[in-house]
């Protein structure tokens, strides 16, 4: 009986391998499967993204079209579409409509710009600038003279930042750039670069600031497209991560995440002072005042020697401009009346329409996006300190008209506290 059990079992046991090898390849085959039809998908889905973000292909053509019909000009055209000196590298587009491209122009490293397609309506998501379809390079008309065309600038600038004494100047600055090829005249085909380029608040801060050390300069243009001064580190802070494995991160540990990754405390000191130098700049400057409405960390960046120089402009607008937009728009709730991610107003809930004044100054916006970064690893005897200015900073509220005064002592008390600490380094 025991030697036919025996048996039995000799006999079942190829079987039973034979099951287990079975299955065991039918497990790695789905397994195999399984990684192939995500990694297609992952494949797809990052094609399909780079597809729609880069279109600088299409930018290029567009610009290049109307430079060879003579419709447009500018310091960069020849270089762009002729010569093809100047060329777009890695792209850096995060919507469609606004074409980003690390660029090479002869021994010149440089971000080039470019707008794409139309906006159908202005709304709160939207850009505050029109697209290309929108513009058309139609202005000026032939046959518009130099004076003219003076006139329309100026006109253009008082909607735009409002109607100041010293305008004169600023339009002789945009005519200087004007002259792409500085032969001391400026040709229709400039002209209808420069008024595309005057509708673009960040091409319009940069003329404004040219002479400003954190503001990158402006190298060369064509048509609506621009060359701007490519900055070497391309956030405040944070550490790049692929998207798959972002998706599976607590917002909580990104944060913690976003704050290792940051140079030492006296260099966070020093590019926190640029921030804060640039946000007087802004303030009530030569040509009016501005309102920074994204202070998102991938708009401020920083060079080599830790200086802080701006990345991303677009959503720094003018005042008046800003108040323009948003005045007597629908709301129901004050979520309604919010630009950028920083500009916010009020919704006036009598008349269902938003209110023109902005709940908090550039400082304090400044400061909030300092706090977490300068705090940590701040030596410990101005730790207190630092926090204490920086919640009373955070804390400003109103216009900046309503509060000049407070506004310029918390900014300076806090440029000295920290200035004091870092001087003697080798960081400053």
């Amino acid at each position: 009986m025991a030697k036919g059990l025996c048996s039995w079992a000799w006999l079942r046991k190829p079987y039973y391998i034979q099951a287990r090898f079975s299955y065991m390849r039918m497990k790695y085959f789905f397994f195999s499967w399984l990684a192939v039809f995500i990694g297609s998908w992952v494949v797809y889905v990052q094609y399909s993204s780079y597809t729609e973000l880069c279109r600088g292909h299409d930018c290029k053509s567009v610009i290049c079209d109307k430079y060879r019909k003579g419709i447009i000009d500018g310091s960069a055209c020849s270089s762009l579409c002729d010569k093809e000196t100047l060329y777009l590298a890695k792209c850096l587009s995060t919507k469609p409509n606004n074409q980003v491209y690390t660029g090479n122009w002869g021994d010149l490293e440089g971000v080039v710009k470019c707008q794409m397609e139309e906006i159908v309506r202005f709304d709160l998501g939207a850009e505050m600038e029109p697209r290309k379809e929108a513009i058309l390079f139609d202005k000026p008309t032939k046959g518009t003279s130099v004076e003219k065309f003076k006139e329309m600038v100026l006109s253009h600038l008082k909607a735009k930042v409002g109607d100041q004494a010293n305008l004169m100047d600023l339009v002789s600055l945009i005519i200087s750039v004007a002259d792409g090829n500085k032969d001391g005249h400026i040709s229709l085909p400039e002209a209808k670069s420069t008024w595309a380029l005057l509708q673009l608040n960040e091409f319009l801060l940069m003329i404004i600031l040219q002479d400003k050390e954190h503001t990158p300069k402006l190298l060369g243009f064509c048509g609506d497209l621009y060359v701007m001064e490519k900055v070497q580190y391309t956030s405040l802070y944070g550490v790049k991560i692929p998207w798959l494995i972002e998706l599976f991160i607590p917002s909580g540990l990104r944060r913690s995440m976003d704050q290792w990754f940051t140079p030492s405390w006296p260099r966070k000191a020093k590019i926190s002072i640029g921030l804060l130098e640039f946000v007087e700049d802004v303030f009530h400057g030569t040509f009016g005042n501005f309102l920074m409405c994204d202070m998102s960390a991938n708009n401020f960046g920083y060079n080599e020697k830790h200086d802080l120089k701006m990345v991303d402009m677009r959503k720094i607008v003018p005042e008046v401009s800003f108040k323009d937009f948003i005045r007597d728009r629908h709301c129901d709730t004050d979520d309604d009346c919010v630009y950028g991610s920083d500009c916010r107003t009020t919704c006036d809930q009598t008349k269902k329409r938003c209110t023109t004044e902005v709940g908090q100054p550039n400082l304090a916006k400044a400061c909030q996006s300092l706090k977490d970064y300068l705090l940590r690893g701040a030596p410990s005897e101005i730790h207190e300190e630092l926090e204490k200015q920086l919640y009373s900073c955070i804390a400003l509220k109103g216009t900046a008209d309503q509060m000049e005064m407070e506004h310029s002592l918390i900014l300076n008390n806090l440029k000295t506290l920290l200035w004091k600490k870092i001087s003697h380094t080798k960081d400053s």
